[in-house]
């Protein structure tokens, strides 16, 4: 649902699967003792090769998703380095779990709002460090996006 959400908003959007997280939803299928062996083999066609017989799921996952896990390959350098990874989200739904874990029932939907609200401006408090290779990337993104994103040709590098 939530990349069919961007999708509504922001259509002309691209959005990044966490390949950590294919490896790791991929492995909970297999045994402690294939695992080192099929997290080495996972480019997609190598596995399937040799492993469609015995796991199937998982290579009929990584088929299935590989337009938003591969994403990432079609951007330059620069910016791979600088959106690689989902952490910043995941420790925002952390976050947010953390908070509601003990709550069984809100009084009310403002009562809800006002818990998200103030676990999101606990959270963002924490968010001090810079993003690295965030120079580079936002280079890249006004060459590449500068139409979508008008901001970026007014920025100071």
């Amino acid at each position: 649902g939530f990349s069919d959400a961007i999708a509504n908003v922001y259509p002309m959007t691209q959005v990044q699967r966490c390949i950590v997280h294919a490896v790791r939803n991929s492995l909970k299928f297999v045994g402690w003792k294939e695992r080192k062996q099929i997290a080495a083999e996972l480019p997609l066609e190598t596995f399937r090769k040799k492993w469609d017989s015995k796991h199937p799921i998982i290579g009929e996952q990584w088929s299935r998703d590989w337009e938003q896990l591969s994403v990432l390959f079609a951007y330059p350098a620069d910016i791979r380095r600088a959106i690689y990874t989902t952490n910043a989200i995941e420790s925002l739904n952390h976050s947010l779990r953390k908070v509601l874990k003990n709550k069984k029932a809100f009084p009310s939907e403002d009562a809800l709002m006002k818990v998200l609200y103030l676990s999101i401006e606990r959270a963002s408090k924490k968010w001090t460090m810079p993003i690295q290779n965030w120079g580079p990337a936002l280079a890249r993104f006004a060459m590449e996006f500068g139409d979508r994103v008008p901001n970026l040709r007014n920025i100071n590098l």
